[in-house]
């Protein structure tokens, strides 16, 4: 199996990123946005472990863009705030 070290040390599976990315998309697509929410979570967690600040920003995105689409517009007001911010805090 595929594993990608971060900075610090913690060891991301890269697969099992995927397949959180894959389910979230196919949960948004199918406007269960619950579950596109839980999986684009696991996804931002393991970019921040990773210390990506692309992926944080992608997948911070894609949490408000869900939040947005179910009228939880200031929690997808905190994640936009958290993919346009220049200093990500991480989640925990």
């Amino acid at each position: 199996m595929f594993t990608l070290r971060a900075m610090n040390g913690v060891r991301t599976d890269i697969v099992s990123l995927r397949m959180s990315h894959c389910r979230a998309e196919h949960a948004a697509l199918g406007a269960q946005y619950h579950l596109a929410v839980l999986h684009y979570r696991e996804c931002l967690e393991a970019a921040e472990r990773r210390e990506d600040i692309r992926a944080i920003e992608f997948f911070a995105l894609k949490l408000a863009g869900c939040y947005e689409k179910m009228g939880f517009h200031d929690k997808a007001a905190q994640f936009r705030a958290l993919a346009c911010s220049g200093d990500l805090p991480l989640l925990g």
